[in-house]
């Protein structure tokens, strides 16, 4: 007997049309974007209106969706995301401004590497904590291990609305993919989306772990050098090859339960 075929539980949800003036790259890249933020609030990843997710609009050096100021991440839409250039104007409709740090920060990163085509920065409880620990990311766990070759640091300068900044803000990620900003929070970068949001995985959960180690003041178990030095290059590797490079099989799982649950970031 043939057996039944299974129907997809996956419910999408489209516009009855692209908007006006966005072609369907555009749309991609403004669904992918809005994704992110969706699954990012349901991890707690959010700090009410504060921190943003860009994403480099195809085709362009100069152009990038960053969420309006004014929408919590869970309310985030394809077409709610504004497009504004490295400079701060606002080259889309909408009823909401750009957060001035958000367009510092994120304008930075577009500006300084052509490889950030997505920039995610947060401000959770573990990252903001190991932020302000003097030793930063501490080598104890082997999540820490497995990105702490990828792991840069920027001193903290206040709220970040001066454009003199951006210049150091570069400078600081250097070759990195992961920035500690210091007594302030954690940002990635990566070249899909679903490769930023694997990292900002990685590091918010390096940062549990430390805060978790640490509660109580409790020793950690050493790690020896020589095995601390391995590690750090297998993360590398990780990160680089394999089927789960760049977040593929992350992004696309992630996405898959979104579509299943929350479909309405594709509106």
């Amino acid at each position: 007997m043939k057996p039944a075929t299974r129907k997809s539980s996956v419910t999408r949800i489209r516009p009855a049309r692209i908007p006006r003036g966005i072609d369907t790259a555009e749309w991609d890249a403004r669904c992918d974007l809005a994704a992110a933020f969706r699954i990012a609030a349901s991890l707690g990843w959010t700090d009410m209106l504060g921190t943003h997710f860009s994403l480099r609009l195809p085709g362009t050096e100069d152009q990038f969706l960053i969420n309006p100021y004014g929408l919590l991440f869970e309310e985030i839409t394809a077409s709610s995301l504004v497009k504004i250039d490295t400079e701060g104007n606002k080259l889309s409709q909408s009823a909401y401004e750009v957060n001035r740090a958000g367009f510092v920060i994120h304008s930075a990163i577009h500006m300084g590497s052509r490889d950030a085509h997505c920039v995610m920065h947060c401000h959770t409880a573990a990252g903001v904590g190991v932020s302000a620990q003097k030793q930063g990311l501490l080598p104890i766990t082997q999540m820490a291990l497995t990105v702490l070759g990828e792991v840069r640091y920027h001193d903290y300068e206040g709220v970040a609305d001066a454009e003199d900044e951006r210049a150091r803000l570069v400078d600081d990620l250097g070759d990195g993919t992961m920035l500690i900003l210091r007594n302030h929070g954690t940002l990635t970068v990566g070249a899909t989306v679903g490769e930023a949001f694997a990292r900002m995985n990685r590091i918010e959960r390096a940062c549990r772990f430390q805060l978790a180690t640490l509660t109580g003041g409790a020793e950690p178990n050493p790690i020896p050098q020589e095995v601390v030095n391995h590690t750090i290059q297998q993360g590398r590797e990780l990160s680089t090859t394999g089927r789960g490079a760049g977040g593929k099989l992350l992004w696309s799982a992630l996405k898959r339960k979104l579509d299943r649950e929350d479909p309405g970031y594709r509106l």
